[in-house]
């Protein structure tokens, strides 16, 4: 399975920042796990540096290193600049724009909401994960009232989680849409892109 399933707070401590939803215990502490964590000094080299910047990265969006290097070879392939493409296309999986919307919490969860066929593109049934979105495209709901009732409750709790403003959320109908590709500034800023690209291009 491409869903992490350990625990999230040794990883959230070992990289140093939430990749998954941060808790209480993160918050105490924030230094790597395991009896030498406090005092844990020792400096990465290059390859490690870029090793933890792909592993936070891919994490982040709940993808096995086969899907991982797989879009990062599409993306390299794509013209234009690699970082950017990759970060582009991690961005337009179904999954991430559903986390987006705000009808799922977690990534995760977006994943889940997906893989149960509770969404419709377009009007037809999508239960793809990674499936890629393109501008235009609109994504609802399905009408069952057990899918409603989770993408309701979610909205309710993403109201300090603003929509990126290449979506376009319609809450009471339960409706979104793609209304242009995610522009560089509007990318994850959290990870250092080119570390990845050059781990990729060894």
């Amino acid at each position: 399975m491409s869903r992490y399933t350990g625990p999230t707070t040794r990883i959230n401590r070992r990289f140093g920042m939430a990749i998954f939803p941060a808790n209480k215990s993160f918050e105490r502490r924030t230094y790597p796990p395991g009896q030498h964590g406090p005092n844990f000094r020792r400096k990465a080299s290059d390859y490690g540096t870029g090793l933890m910047e792909k592993q936070k990265l891919r994490l982040m969006y709940g993808l096995t290193e086969k899907q991982f290097r797989n879009l990062f070879q599409k993306a390299k392939r794509k013209q234009g600049i690699t970082g950017e493409n990759f970060l582009s296309y991690l961005e337009t999986r179904l999954d991430n724009v559903i986390y987006r919307l705000g009808f799922a919490k977690t990534r995760s969860s977006a994943r889940q909401f997906v893989n149960h066929g509770h969404l419709l593109v377009n009007g037809q049934k999508v239960d793809i994960p990674s499936y890629q979105v393109s501008v235009g495209d609109e994504l609802s709901v399905r009408e069952k009232t057990s899918s409603r009732q989770v993408a309701t409750r979610n909205l309710d709790g993403s109201q300090y989680n603003p929509t990126p403003p290449w979506l376009e959320v319609k809450a009471d109908s339960l409706q979104g849409s793609v209304t242009r590709l995610p522009q560089p500034d509007e990318l994850e800023q959290s990870i250092n892109i080119q570390l990845v690209v050059e781990f990729y291009s060894r």
